[in-house]
């Protein structure tokens, strides 16, 4: 009987944050999925559907990208993301602008040069015609 109870207490726990989420930050959510599929596979159709065209991408070195510079940089694998693992995601939307905040820990082989990343990363997204698109995004390094 404990371990029935046990299992159903954590079960509802598990379920929660799914359930709490509104439609708008379920979108949200299926935005950055999308971009993290992005920055593994880049395509430029796909990243010009995703990002803003005002888009300032920050670095956790301090670099900040244009979307121009941002989709080059994808492209021509000077940025180039093999995998990619977002956690403790929390995603907040306000009007039509919502800012996401997570943890992202990557293998890279930026210019050919294996390396691994571990952030803090801040996203602001804004709904424009219906979709939600990057406008910002800042790195920070997360030190051990």
């Amino acid at each position: 009987m404990r371990l029935m109870l046990l299992s159903t207490l954590l079960m509802s726990i598990a379920v929660v944050p799914v359930i709490a989420q509104t439609k708008d930050e379920q979108a949200v959510a299926s935005a950055v999925e999308a971009l993290r599929k992005a920055l593994i596979d880049p395509d430029k159709a796909t990243l010009d559907a995703l990002v803003t065209d005002e888009l300032t991408y920050g670095h956790s070195n301090g670099n900040i990208q244009d979307k121009a510079a941002f989709e080059e940089a994808l492209l021509n694998k000077s940025s180039d993301f093999v995998t990619i693992d977002l956690t403790n995601q929390t995603i907040k939307v306000a009007g039509n602008t919502a800012w996401v905040r997570h943890i992202l820990t990557a293998t890279t082989n930026d210019g050919g040069k294996p390396g691994s990343a571990h952030l803090s990363v801040l996203l602001i997204w804004v709904k424009e015609k219906g979709q939600w698109r990057l406008l910002a995004r800042q790195a920070v390094k997360i030190v051990s």
